[in-house]
């Protein structure tokens, strides 16, 4: 289980090595994805609060990236945060998830990237249920439910 000290760690010291890397040119992701897929993924993005069906998606299921298929989340680790935003406890592995410091828009926060492709899935916050007591909230334009 990562821990809110571990995550930290990460984002300042380097993140845990992926298990392959992904990577494309600008023109092949305008390819790939919409537009509003391209900003929330590709330029760190964040989408409308309440815009997706997602965050009310309880059912079974593993959530992916949508940029290059890396499974990130199992269902069994999401919950109702009342963001607006699809929230998670855990991702599905270490290595699946990377983290930088973010301290735009004159916040302090983690921000929370495919590990694989770097693509911009949201932040991390040490305010969420459970015993890891994180809150992994993810913009669901970045995310694909696989199952």
């Amino acid at each position: 289980m990562i821990t809110w000290k571990e995550v930290l760690g990460f984002a300042r010291n380097g993140n845990p090595k992926p298990d392959q890397k992904v990577v494309k040119t600008t023109e092949e992701w305008h390819q790939q994805l919409t537009d509003e897929q391209y900003r929330v993924a590709r330029e760190a993005g964040t989408e409308r609060a309440f815009s997706s069906a997602l965050c009310n998606l309880f059912e079974p299921g593993i959530y992916s990236c949508l940029c290059c298929g890396t499974l990130l989340f199992d269902a069994t680790e999401k919950f109702d945060s009342g963001t607006g935003w699809p929230s998670f406890t855990q991702p599905i592995k270490e290595n699946a998830i990377a983290y930088r410091l973010d301290n735009m828009h004159g916040m302090a926060r983690v921000e929370t990237i495919c590990n694989t492709c770097d693509a911009h899935l949201g932040h991390v916050f040490p305010d969420g249920p459970g015993e890891s007591g994180l809150r992994y909230c993810m913009n669901a334009v970045a995310l694909h439910k696989e199952q």
